[in-house]
């Protein structure tokens, strides 16, 4: 393990320069690579020596980003896939078969919802949802064939938060693989194989981008779990483009600096309207009303840049609010740089039946903020006048 603190190896791990001496990665653009000769192209495919063959395998530019994002989470090796999505299925569809079973916290974003209710279960593979308050009894829902347990945290939208350590050790005492989609927290902010998560997902699209600019996913974790991650999605073709892989590359250099911005944004966002009389609840992880507040001081580095608002008034007064908004966006979308407002009820989580969404605390009044790195002050304005102009 490097002695170099995260913003430092962010910056300085790059790829190796070509003969042309750049000081930045250049963009490989290439579908596939020259052999040197018939024995070296036999040797490649057969795994005998490192190279690269064809862009869908491998590519200078997701090497370059796999290597970064490793070293910021403390995992062995990585694979890039075409979106966050691809991350979430490839994570569980390469280590499990036919008759297997997956233990999964009951809040989750809505597209992983969907995997494991109508995807999966058309391969046999079935699963088990277990309460985040409730983690301590989950060894009642274990059963014969399960496998893995797949976790958000914190989750989207609710932001609630698992307690890493005792997950992992749960994870190690039953022989089951730890999946963590740490896309909320980023690397920068919480590293769960450092807890002892087996593999550790994102949806790269989000803030390790930044910008709101590319798709993109990663799959992190031991070596002999990725090795077979990699099999599986070099055979099905969810590959990140090169140009995708080095604009999230370059943008891992700035991670750490937009988190900062990110996360002392949103601290300040929420204590200033908790308690405001337009609002039911503020939840954030850092602030000590939440429920889980010393636990995410514990395995956090700050609280992250989402936030939810829980408006007086339903769905009514939320669609007034957000109508209402002159420069928070309103796009399916978090973790830019410009700040974003989300009905997860009728969006992201629309899918959810309103029984499921209650029982994660997806209310109709609720609406997830990401943070963008504007002026604090301009954000909080914007946010005061929706809510005097959405009451009735």
């Amino acid at each position: 393990m490097s002695d170099k603190n995260f913003e430092t190896q962010a910056v300085r791990i790059n790829a190796s320069s070509s003969d042309q001496r750049e000081h930045s990665a250049p963009i490989y653009l290439s579908s596939s690579f020259v052999f040197d000769s018939a024995e070296q192209a036999r040797q490649m495919f057969a795994d005998e020596i490192p190279g690269n063959i064809y862009s869908r395998y491998a590519n200078p530019n997701t090497s370059d980003l796999i290597q970064k994002v490793c070293a910021a989470e403390g995992t062995e090796n990585g694979v890039c896939t075409a979106s966050g999505m691809a991350a979430m299925f490839g994570s569980m569809a390469a280590l499990l078969q036919q008759g297997d079973h997956i233990l999964a916290a009951r809040s989750l974003f809505g597209s992983t919802h969907q995997l494991l209710t109508r995807v999966f279960p058309k391969w046999g593979i079935s699963h088990t949802y277990g309460d985040i308050a409730d983690i301590a009894n989950w060894e009642k829902l274990l059963r014969s064939n399960t496998k893995m347990i797949f976790i958000e945290t914190p989750s989207n939208p609710g932001l609630e938060i698992i307690d890493l350590e005792f997950i992992a050790n749960f994870a190690n005492a039953h022989n089951l693989i730890l999946v963590v989609d740490n896309c909320f927290a980023t690397p920068y902010l919480q590293q769960p194989a450092r807890w002892g998560a087996h593999i550790v997902t994102h949806s790269a699209t989000k803030f390790i981008d930044g910008q709101g600019r590319v798709l993109g996913g990663l799959i992190l974790g031991k070596k002999e779990l990725i090795d077979e991650v990699q099999f599986f999605m070099r055979h099905t073709g969810p590959s990140l483009s090169p140009f995708n892989a080095w604009v999230l590359a370059k943008s891992m250099e700035t991670l750490a600096v937009r988190m900062d911005r990110h996360c002392e944004n949103a601290l300040k966002i929420a204590q200033y309207f908790e308690g405001n009389a337009e609002v039911e609840m503020v939840k954030y992880p850092f602030l000590p009303s939440h429920p889980q507040y010393q636990l995410a001081k514990k395995q956090m580095r700050h609280g992250g840049g989402i936030i939810t608002l829980t408006l007086k008034g339903g769905l009514a007064r939320a669609k007034r609010f957000i109508d209402q908004l002159q420069m928070i966006t309103v796009t399916a979308n978090l973790g830019d740089s410009r700040s974003i407002i989300t009905h997860p009820a009728s969006t992201t989580h629309s899918k959810l039946s309103e029984e499921e969404r209650e029982r994660v605390g997806i209310l109709n009044g609720l609406v997830r903020l990401s943070v963008g790195l504007e002026h604090v002050d301009d954000i909080i304005l914007d946010i005061e006048r929706a809510l005097e102009g959405s009451k009735t």
